[in-house]
């Protein structure tokens, strides 16, 4: 595995493979690595002869009250898990390389950034976009690997990506979870033991609503109200709503095409987000909700 810094030494190192019309994947994270994470980079370096991965804790995606400052890194761990998950790449940009001095051009994502987490984390998805945009043009990627756990971020990015006719598949792939339940997370290295029960509520609602949902239940209200009921255990709920997988809208009476039941809740002073697919059809078309491509 390569180890590089700056974006002239990684196209260096990527324009041979692409002269050679080997496929090149692309996993973009902040850093601080977990099994999640590693079965991104897995899955790429399954289906790709080259797999980037990029850390790069990006500033303009946090608000002034949120965690940059105190955001975990562990870089001797995230190599080694790198190294272990066969990634070929790994691409460690400062700051100043992503946005040197005098940068200001900034991608607005538009509607699919308002509700869910854009309405708590004004800003955030503007810069999500920026940088996974600047991330796609620095790599050129053939396929982009993403996790479902930040599921209206691969909805702005699939978007993002269709309507600026960037030529990358975008992959994204189940969230992984504890044995218990929980998902995956870098912010879960913030929850002490009891935290961390209390962190469970958030996927016991999930499990519940999907396992009713499986049993026949369609009823959009009863689905989030069998969610909620875990809940009471939480800090504070900044929202549970179920919505379409396409435009983000709210989903009211019965659920008749394909949706997603997402949740972000406060456990102490540790903010965390969780979702569950649904799909009013069998399994296979829920796979398709978790694929998308660029010109689809």
């Amino acid at each position: 595995m390569r180890v590089v810094r700056t974006i002239a030494d990684l196209r260096a190192l990527l324009r041979p493979l692409r002269e050679e019309g080997k496929r090149i994947g692309f996993v973009p994270t902040m850093g601080f690595l977990h099994e999640g994470h590693g079965a991104l980079i897995r899955q790429s370096a399954a289906r790709c002869d080259a797999t980037v991965v990029s850390i790069f804790v990006n500033p303009t995606q946090f608000g002034p009250s949120e965690d940059l400052a105190n955001y975990p890194r562990d870089l001797e761990r995230d190599q080694n898990l790198c190294l272990e998950a066969e990634a070929t790449v790994l691409f460690l940009p400062e700051v100043a390389e992503i946005y040197p001095t005098g940068f200001q051009t900034h991608i607005e994502p538009g509607r699919l950034a308002e509700p869910l987490c854009g309405r708590f984390r004004p800003g955030h998805f503007r810069g999500v976009a920026t940088v996974v945009a600047k991330l796609f043009n620095i790599v050129q990627p053939d396929l982009a690997f993403f996790g479902q756990k930040d599921f209206q971020q691969t909805v702005v990015i699939r978007r993002m990506a269709r309507d600026l006719n960037m030529p990358v598949d975008v992959v994204v792939v189940p969230t992984i979870r504890e044995a218990d339940g929980l998902a995956l997370s870098s912010r879960n290295t913030y929850l002490d033991e009891d935290a961390r029960r209390r962190a469970l509520r958030l996927s016991e609602g999930l499990l519940a609503a999907r396992a009713a949902f499986d049993g026949g239940e369609r009823e959009a209200a009863r689905l989030v109200d069998i969610a909620r009921t875990p809940l009471a255990g939480v800090d504070s709920v900044q929202y549970l709503e179920l919505v379409d997988t396409q435009n983000l809208e709210p989903i009211q009476g019965q659920v008749d095409r394909a949706a997603a039941l997402c949740v972000a809740a406060y456990v102490g002073s540790t903010r965390l987000i969780d979702n569950v697919l649904l799909a009013p059809l069998p399994a296979d078309a829920g796979l398709s909700l978790a694929r998308s491509t660029a010109g689809a």
